[in-house]
């Protein structure tokens, strides 16, 4: 049992507040400490570390529409957020991160409310076949955090409107079975309000990691100079929307695991730079990637790309985009 176990629940549904306030809790995690965040953001798409919002999201109609372009510090796809929607953050040391026994508060949450709920892949939660939830992850040292949201009564036409299908998931599933695997909890039960999911999941919470130490309610105001600053930074445009030239040479990919696009300048035979983007659930791996092949000579990566094959310290991902670069895109760049 944890020495102490924390609700903290955001009145704020500012995507920015509520980012940086992750990351502060993150940042500030004590040891033996577990919390469960709660939060809302409204008319907003999120996008995952890597991706490339002007790929993901209709940036332009969003923010013509009044709306919010937010990017997080995990891996994973581009959602939309408003407040038909819930918002949950375990956050904790990485020692006392358990995915399974997290993943069973979600479950038995939503289960309490009469819904059918399963797990299934690596991070989506489903009920009749169809996602309420998705999942993702992210450690920074010795500390972790897992979050998600419970669709409950989202506007599909708006997430429709903003979020842009990708031509290779199109080609893989089509765009009508892309625009159905999303659900919403109140076609299920009628209950269209959020408060009875959040007091569920704190219930779920309290059962699983013992009698909280306390439940904070927080708004927006700050006198913290480390809060601030997180702040200033999820409301960037450099943070939100980063560097996303013109490349010389692109390519993509859809892996099982998710899909990558990497662009590439290169001057005098050299690599001169080079972006990965990816909504794959590893949030650290393009920047592996873009390190690994920056100011590269070409006539040096075939022999580069066998070594990384052959070690054994590679994950899947590492080798099924060293391979694809080998078979696929080597002939373009040299």
């Amino acid at each position: 049992m944890h020495k102490k176990s924390r609700v903290f629940m955001s009145d704020s549904y500012n995507p920015y507040f509520n980012l940086a306030y992750e990351e502060y809790l993150l940042k500030n995690i004590e040891e033996d400490e577990v919390i469960l965040y709660l939060w809302q953001n409204d008319h907003t798409v999120v996008i995952g570390r890597n991706q490339n919002p002007w790929k993901e999201c209709k940036c332009q109609l969003l923010e013509s529409e009044n709306g919010s372009l937010a990017r997080r510090l995990s891996g994973g796809g581009a959602v939309y957020h408003d407040l038909g929607n819930l918002n949950f953050t375990f956050i904790m040391k990485e020692k006392d991160y358990d995915f399974d026994r997290q993943i069973k508060v979600i479950l038995n949450a939503v289960r309490s409310m009469g819904i059918n709920a399963t797990f299934t892949g690596r991070n989506d939660l489903v009920v009749n076949g169809k996602k309420f939830s998705g999942n993702a992850f992210y450690f920074s040292g010795d500390k972790a955090y897992h979050h998600g949201t419970l669709l409950i009564n989202t506007n599909f036409g708006k997430l429709i409107d903003y979020l842009t299908v990708s031509d290779e998931k199109i080609k893989s599933n089509g765009i009508d079975s892309v625009r159905s695997r999303v659900i919403n909890l109140s076609d299920i039960t009628e209950i269209k309000d959020i408060e009875p999911y959040r007091k569920a999941l704190i219930k779920e919470f309290t059962e699983e990691y013992g009698s909280l130490e306390e439940t904070l309610l927080i708004d927006e105001s700050s006198n913290d100079p480390n809060f601030d600053e997180l702040y200033s930074k999820y409301s960037s445009w450099e943070w939100r929307y980063g560097d996303s030239p013109k490349w010389e040479y692109e390519t993509s990919k859809k892996f099982p695991w998710g899909q990558i696009d990497i662009g590439f300048h290169i001057r005098q035979g050299i690599i001169k730079k080079i972006k990965v983007y990816s909504d794959g659930m590893d949030a650290e791996l393009p920047r592996k990637i873009e390190k690994r092949f920056s100011n590269k000579k070409l006539k040096d990566i075939n022999k580069d790309l066998l070594l990384m094959l052959e070690s054994a310290s590679n994950t899947q991902e590492e080798k099924d985009i060293y391979s694809w670069i080998t078979k696929e895109i080597f002939h373009v760049l040299a």
